[in-house]
């Protein structure tokens, strides 16, 4: 249930004291361990953490208006989701997370990106923390390129190569000029 709350304090005041009361406690796990550079805000209708354009200017391959997500907690209709999209671009990290969270002895929900929870209370907290402490911006931006398929990295760079070639133009101000050069026939002398 994407929400059209524009800041994460409207949202949590849309919703259910009950969920409120759980989606803050996550929230506060999630301020206290994400890293460095990786800022909180509103994304797909729900509490985003995510890679700004100032640190990582290409965006979302999907959408490179959005900032590259890193993870989210949203309030669904029978669950709240944990978006973990740090897991699920790197299969060993999401092994271990998988594994860290049977051995807690809570039931684990996950399909490939979302653990499904219905209150903060399924959650084994310091393996959640673990988690996104494991995940660093700079580990992050690589993995993430690493898991997006060649084509979509070729037209990346592609278009990296552009960008860059005309910033270089524009800064030092030349303006490719383009001149005709005038061809003529010479008069044939002979008979």
């Amino acid at each position: 249930m994407p929400s059209k709350a524009t800041t994460v304090t409207e949202y949590l005041k849309e919703l259910p004291e009950d969920r409120r009361k759980s989606v803050q406690a996550l929230r506060r796990v999630f301020k206290a361990n994400v890293g460095k550079g990786i800022k909180e805000g509103m994304q797909y209708g729900m509490i985003g953490y995510f890679v700004p354009h100032s640190i990582y200017p290409d965006g979302y391959h999907c959408d490179p208006k959005q900032p590259l997500p890193f993870a989210g907690i949203g309030n669904q209709k029978g669950h709240i989701g944990l978006y973990l999209f740090c897991t699920y671009c790197d299969p060993s990290h999401k092994a271990w997370f998988t594994k860290a969270w049977k051995a807690s002895g809570k039931k684990l929900d996950m399909g490939k990106a979302c653990v499904r929870v219905k209150s903060a209370d399924d959650v084994p907290m310091d393996v959640l923390a673990e988690a996104l402490r494991m995940m660093p911006v700079d580990r992050f931006i690589d993995v993430y390129e690493s898991s997006i398929p060649a084509a979509k990295r070729k037209s990346k760079a592609a278009s990296k190569k552009v960008a860059t070639k005309k910033k270089v133009s524009k800064k030092k101000g030349a303006k490719k000029k383009v001149t005709k050069k005038k061809v003529t026939k010479k008069k044939s002398t002979s008979r």
